[in-house]
């Protein structure tokens, strides 16, 4: 639920306080959220490279953590 707070799918971030418009920053799902607007509602294409590439970032990210913890249970 905190992730999907501060996503600005229910609130824009302009209208959030200064330590939630920086949590919404390094949250994936404001990517997700800002993609998806552009392409279902706003037809605004120029911010696309730049949301799938901090999913990208972020994918990689959780996944290679993922995989580091994995690995640290198994043995």
């Amino acid at each position: 639920m905190p992730l999907f707070f501060s996503s600005s799918a229910i609130y824009p971030t302009s209208i959030m306080p200064a330590w939630l418009q920086a949590i919404s920053i390094y949250n994936p799902l404001t990517y997700v959220v800002d993609a998806m607007r552009a392409m279902l509602l706003t037809g605004n294409y120029g911010n696309l490279p730049v949301d799938i590439g901090a999913l990208l970032l972020s994918t990689g990210i959780l996944l290679t953590a993922a995989s580091v913890i994995l690995r640290r249970l198994i043995e």
